[in-house]
């Protein structure tokens, strides 16, 4: 993988980051309930999501 491949692979992977934790953050919040979210975990669910 060469310098430019690396770059946009993680830039590609903090645009997903970015947008899933922004989208679980954006829940309202008895449907993040339902789903068995606590929203202020967001950060750690998106990073565990894109990341492994």
């Amino acid at each position: 993988m060469t310098l430019i491949q690396g770059l946009q692979t993680a830039i590609a992977k903090r645009r997903a980051y970015l947008r899933t934790r922004h989208e679980i953050a954006s829940l309202p919040l008895d449907v993040a309930l339902d789903l068995d979210i606590y929203p202020g975990d967001a950060d750690k669910i998106a990073r565990q999501a894109v990341y492994g």
